[in-house]
């Protein structure tokens, strides 16, 4: 019996790569081959990023490239999973030939019967019916050899943003049994994984039972394989003081937190239905930093929202300088169809392109600013970088993280890979440090 092998391309965010090697365990439990290499795929699946229209149009014109291998390989399946799937993949299994399924992102399990179906009947097919209690908490994924992994604990999420899409098409918030995260994390740690990073749109509203987020934490914290613990993504509106504490008391959870600020205006807070105010984010940065003085942040941030004027943008700027972000992911507000900012009966502010891009560059132009200060700092320490690979810049360097999260680049041997070792920073440039191994 011939090996049937598929390739998975990923696109967007840590869920996405998470569902993706959730989605390979599934189909390799069911006799399939995972290839890395596409040209030997006989199946081809694209796990897709719709929160930007730039993310889905990235996606569509992929597919449409790797259709023309079918005029050689008449028996090519080529199928689409993940968000774009869910928001208009039985449109999209119309207009595109060469696709042969469309899988949403509550739907998963259908995959093998599928990709089946369409290897013996050469037909196309959508399943993109809702599901708020999936969260395929019985289906291990499978990882690549590496030092990090990714562990989701809940999914979906209930905070309907004006601008988000990713409520529609990831369903309502549930959270995954904590009894099977814990083991997910141990078997994790067991393989050699010592960094682990908890997922979720929004970890901070995880809920199993009596078990909150920070008694999660505090419980995946005592599990000896693991060094390292990090999370994202968290809502400011749902970050409480206790999950500070537990940040702050725990040596295993890593001191660098993801805080999405989107805007410093609170109209256009209000506006976005972010549910807290600028002066609310402000105390959030005050008491980690009070707390744990060296804390890292990054975060995101939105400008053009519709109705942002020129004071709202520099509400936002003054923020930002005043926090000075380790790093911060910019964007220009993007329209989404289906969401309550895009809908003109509802929101006729929409800025213009060329306004929203003017104000993306100056937001761009001040935090590379800051970055690079921030980064120049950390000339001098000694720090705890996890070896993760070989630079893609010098075969001759190592690369790896420190505890907050900052790429570090350093002269040695392959054999360090997955461990921790001391490094002395020596330099920085761009968004990455220089540093020279410590012998201890």
């Amino acid at each position: 019996m011939k090996q049937i092998k598929f390739f998975i391309h990923t696109y967007g965010c840590q869920m996405n790569v998470a569902d993706s090697e959730m989605v390979a365990g599934l189909l390799i439990k069911s006799g399939y081959i995972l290839t890395k290499d596409i040209d030997n795929a006989d199946i081809i699946i694209f796990n897709s990023c719709t929160v930007r229209q730039h993310a889905e149009d990235r996606v569509i014109g992929r597919i449409t490239q790797e259709g023309s291998r079918k005029k050689t390989k008449p028996d090519l399946i080529i199928g689409l999973i993940g968000c774009v799937a869910q928001r208009c993949g039985e449109e999209l299994l119309q207009k595109i030939d060469c696709l042969d399924f469309t899988i949403g992102t509550a739907q998963y399990r259908l995959l093998p019967k599928v990709i089946e179906n369409c290897l013996k009947n050469n037909c196309s097919t959508s399943f993109l019916q809702t599901n708020h209690n999936e969260n395929y908490s019985d289906i291990f994924p499978y990882r690549k050899k590496g030092v990090n992994a990714f562990v989701t604990i809940m999914r979906g999420c209930n905070n309907f943003c004006s601008y988000c899409i990713v409520p529609y098409v990831r369903g309502r918030e549930r959270s995954r049994n904590h009894l099977e995260i814990l083991k997910e994390i141990e078997i994790a740690g067991n393989r050699g994984y010592k960094d682990i990073t908890l997922l979720g749109q929004n970890v901070n509203s995880y809920k199993d039972d009596n078990i909150d987020f920070p008694t999660l934490l505090k419980m995946a914290s005592r599990i000896d394989p693991i060094r390292r613990l990090r999370f994202v993504t968290s809502h400011p509106k749902d970050l409480s003081e206790k999950l500070i504490d537990v940040m702050a008391s725990e040596e295993k959870i890593c001191e660098h937190l993801h805080l999405p600020l989107q805007s410093g205006s609170d109209k256009i807070l209000e506006k976005m239905n972010r549910g807290y105010t600028a002066e609310k984010y402000i105390s959030i940065i005050e008491k980690l930093r009070n707390t744990i003085p060296d804390v890292a942040l990054t975060t995101d941030v939105m400008v053009g929202f519709p109705g942002e004027t020129e004071k709202d943008f520099i509400d936002t700027y003054n923020l930002m300088k005043k926090f000075r972000f380790d790093y911060a992911f910019t964007f220009k507000y993007s329209p989404r169809d289906g969401t309550a900012s895009a809908n003109p009966r509802v929101n006729r502010e929409q800025v213009d392109e060329e306004i929203r891009l003017e104000r993306l560059q100056k937001l761009i132009a001040l935090q590379e600013k800051i970055t690079y200060e921030k980064y120049r700092e950390q000339i001098g320490k000694n720090v705890e970088v996890y070896v993760e690979k070989i630079s893609k810049k010098n075969k001759n360097d190592l690369s790896g993280k420190t505890r907050d999260n900052k790429i570090t680049v350093f002269p040695g041997e392959k054999n360090l890979i997955g461990k921790f070792i001391k490094v002395k920073i020596i330099d920085a440039t761009g968004w990455t440090l220089k540093g020279k191994k410590q012998n201890i």
